[in-house]
């Protein structure tokens, strides 16, 4: 199964804060572990939402918003591609990370015969 592993931040609509040296390094040691497991298919860090725009849809009528999204008490700010056996397994890599602070979620990506 694949698994989105998303991480929240509260105030991503501030400029993003550079990890210390010494959490990178922890990070990278935990990403290398996932990576030579097969779980990683994918990550990335996203940039804060005061670079970012929404769309909102409503009938024909499309608007556009302009970051930050201040209305929002938790955005994406980064996020995994995982491939599980199952969520239990996701959480189990999770408890592993080096992560002192944030929230993050797991979700099952739907999978869709033919497509």
């Amino acid at each position: 199964m694949r698994v989105l592993v998303l991480a929240k931040e509260d105030h991503q609509s501030q400029a993003a804060k550079p990890p210390t040296p010494e959490m990178m390094a922890e990070f990278q040691t935990f990403n290398e572990e996932l990576v030579k497991a097969g779980v990683v298919i994918g990550d990335g860090r996203l940039y804060p939402s005061s670079q970012g725009k929404r769309m909102r849809f409503d009938g024909k009528k499309r608007t556009v918003i302009d970051g930050p999204f201040a209305e929002t008490k938790e955005l994406v700010a980064g996020y995994w591609l995982w491939q599980v056996r199952s969520i239990d397994e996701a959480l189990e890599w999770l408890k592993r990370s080096p992560f002192d602070a944030g929230t993050y979620e797991i979700r099952q990506i739907m999978e869709f015969e033919g497509m």
